[in-house]
């Protein structure tokens, strides 16, 4: 296998990764915005890894309203995963 096709299937692999990891965030997001049970086997599921995901900005902000904290917590985290994982892939490509 080349250099230069590894390193395109690395960034494939970071791409997708971080696009899941973003999707995670997301969901849990908009399961709190349109009130999901959390009693929900899927609903904790997803608000555990988003929590997970999230845990160094899911309480970074301090508005008011919980659903501002959330989004502005959570989706900081999301679109920090989309922005690296993206520039770390794209950057691989690059360097074939």
């Amino acid at each position: 296998m080349t250099s230069g096709r590894s390193n395109t299937q690395a960034a494939r692999v970071i791409s997708v990764l971080a696009d899941v990891m973003a999707a995670i965030i997301i969901l849990w997001i908009l399961m709190y915005l349109l009130g999901a049970n959390r009693g929900n086997d899927l609903v904790e599921f997803v608000q555990g890894a988003a929590r997970w995901l999230a845990g160094w900005s899911h309480d970074l902000f301090t508005f008011d309203e919980g659903w501002a904290r959330v989004v502005a917590g959570y989706g900081l985290a999301a679109v920090v995963y989309l922005v690296i994982g993206h520039a770390v892939a794209g950057r691989l490509t690059r360097r074939h």
